[in-house]
């Protein structure tokens, strides 16, 4: 399994708005091959801190996913997003391999 983490700081203010947006995703992920799950994780102590985690079966699917027009298409519109503090947001991104389970 292979799970991918990109966090951000959300702006003061804006976190709700944020948590919406990933309500209302398009959900084209899903339909990668290899996709496992989604998953927007709020920090308890930072409730700025938001973590989208994604699960595929394997880096590859997740690199496919990546290098896709889906993909490609979905991050373009959130450059072109409205409010300018949220689209200039660049996440921390890591990246593990499941070793044990």
């Amino acid at each position: 399994m292979f799970i991918v983490h990109s966090t951000v700081n959300v702006p003061k203010g804006k976190t709700e708005e944020v948590i919406d947006i990933y309500r209302n995703r398009s959900r084209q992920v899903d339909q990668a091959e290899g996709f496992m799950s989604f998953e927007l994780l709020q920090n308890d102590k930072s409730p700025e801190e938001l973590t989208v985690q994604i699960k595929f079966e394997d880096k590859k699917s997740y690199l496919n996913w990546v290098r896709s027009d889906d993909f490609k298409r979905i991050h373009e519109l959130e450059k072109k997003y409205p409010d300018k503090e949220l689209a200039g947001i660049v996440p921390k991104v890591q990246m593990f391999s499941v070793v044990a389970e």
